[in-house]
């Protein structure tokens, strides 16, 4: 099909890495679908990919999937560094104030008739970039919401309005941090198991209502209901009840994933399967090679991820864990995850794990989990990380940061039986003793077997013709091709 003659969406990704990676996956599957796809990063995002991701440069002609930026306001990343920090505060107050009119201006532009594309059919945005209702909203256009985060955790921060009105959030004092205040129960949010208030998002622990972070995630979640449909990158039967419970209040809800293993059936011949990840970090292969050389399950591996901080402290205490476990480990320590400018882990640190240790700033996390050589994943449990773990059917030992990985832990450990959780203050000796239990002990031999289980679920929901696929064609045919 001539590509000026295919149906034109626009997928608007939030610019942070765990929600670029998932929005381009469902980008690639829908143009294996024959659409022609626009790919819309913010500009301070686009230009860190321009130096960090090959197949983004390399693939940016494709005739009908183009990538496309808006501007966000902020200053460009320095082309003399490669770091690259997530300013997570600064970025979301960037992009509330300048992508509404950027992307209008985009999506107008696209539309004009000498641009060349045809017209835009439809936009798929991140549920929580909902700055695209302003220009869906003015140019009559369906907004599909495509919400890169687990059911659980959108539910939980749709809830948090909830938590307000009842008078148990914003907390009294910081003492409620610290008095037992946190393990206060909540059983009335529908389709939700109890959970106590320290498993629901970190953004609740806060004493100003006006937390920008709390609001952010609250208002996006309800923002979501002004969209055309929802897409969620689940399968029906890792949440089911939450999945039926938000069919009861939202727009049609579709659950099509999980998305990372929907994209690895793209046919072969698809120009879009030669497209890489969008990567913010420079990815180190040298670690493949080092697990060929390891045993079948014998490597726990650690990463916690594109967003999560450590303080020099909970660096060390994870450090000593994991040399004194004696256990062999892959560990992803990004530029900026550690706070401050102490030096991360002693010499003796390297000598005691020596020929046991990989340690590199990022890499290609899928193929990772994927490998036979891997028993564990020591995670923050963000959604993708999670739906990577599941889908290679592997382990997991939880330490959730912040935002929904407190609820994704909390379903991990209690509900699909597939982790064990470390305490908040980590220790060393906590630390040693999950990971020995994970990778050698009786409770670990039955969480691989969960885990085994969940892929095999996982799979039969993601492979062609099964319920992902199946939901996937009914959200082409009965609201994206729609006439509106």
């Amino acid at each position: 099909m001539e590509h000026s003659t295919k149906t034109h969406l626009v997928c608007m990704a939030l610019p942070f890495q765990g929600h670029i990676n998932s929005m381009l996956h469902l980008a690639k599957v829908l143009h294996s679908k024959g659409f022609f796809i626009t790919f819309v990063n913010t500009e301070y995002v686009h230009q860190q990919l321009l130096k960090h991701s090959g197949s983004f440069s390399a693939h940016a002609g494709l005739p009908d999937f183009r990538f496309a930026s808006i501007s966000d306001g902020l200053s460009p990343p320095d082309d003399d560094s490669d770091e690259y920090r997530e300013d997570i505060r600064n970025i979301l107050l960037a992009t509330q104030e300048n992508c509404p009119a950027s992307f209008l201006g985009l999506i107008s532009a696209l539309n004009d008739p000498s641009s060349g594309v045809p017209p835009v059919k439809c936009v798929i945005s991140d549920s929580f970039a909902s700055f695209t209702l302003n220009a869906t909203t003015k140019l009559g256009i369906p907004n599909v919401f495509y919400c890169t985060v687990a059911v659980c955790g959108f539910t939980d921060f749709y809830y948090c309005k909830d938590l307000i009105e009842r008078g148990l959030v914003p907390l009294k004092s910081e003492d409620d941090l610290a008095n037992g205040y946190l393990d206060t129960i909540i059983d009335w949010i529908p389709g939700m198991i109890t959970v106590r208030m320290r498993d629901l998002t970190s953004f609740i622990r806060t004493t100003d209502r006006d937390e920008l972070f709390l609001n952010f995630v609250m208002d996006g979640a309800h923002a979501s209901s002004q969209g055309t449909a929802i897409i969620f990158n689940s399968f029906s039967e890792l949440e089911s009840p939450l999945l039926n419970a938000c069919s009861s209040k939202l727009p049609p809800v579709f659950d099509i994933g999980p998305m990372c293993l929907l994209s690895q059936y793209i046919p072969n011949d698809s120009s879009t399967s030669s497209i890489g990840g969008l990567n913010m970090w420079r990815e180190d292969l040298r670690c493949m090679e080092w697990l060929d050389e390891k045993e079948s399950g014998s490597v726990l591996y650690v990463n916690f991820g594109s967003l999560t901080n450590l303080t020099s402290k909970q660096a060390l205490e994870f450090g000593w864990g994991l040399a004194n476990s004696g256990c062999s480990f892959l560990w992803v320590i990004r530029p900026d995850l550690v706070v401050g400018d102490a030096a991360l882990l002693p010499q003796e640190f390297s000598e005691i794990t020596k020929g046991r240790s990989f340690i590199t700033s990022w890499c290609p996390q899928q193929r990772v989990l994927a490998h036979a050589a891997i028993g564990g994943f020591l995670t923050h449990c963000g959604w993708n990380s999670t739906t990577e773990s599941i889908c290679s059917g592997v382990p997991m030992i939880c330490w959730p940061f912040f935002a929904d990985q407190q609820i994704n832990s909390k379903y991990i450990c209690s509900v699909w039986g597939i982790g064990m959780e470390i305490d908040e203050d980590v220790t060393r000796e906590e630390v040693e003793g999950l990971i020995k239990e994970l990778m050698e002990g009786q409770k670990g031999k039955e969480t691989k077997r969960k885990a085994v289980e969940w892929k095999e679920k996982a799979v039969e929901a993601a492979k062609p013709g099964g319920g992902s696929w199946r939901n996937l064609e009914k959200l082409i045919e009965g609201i994206i091709m729609k006439d509106y």
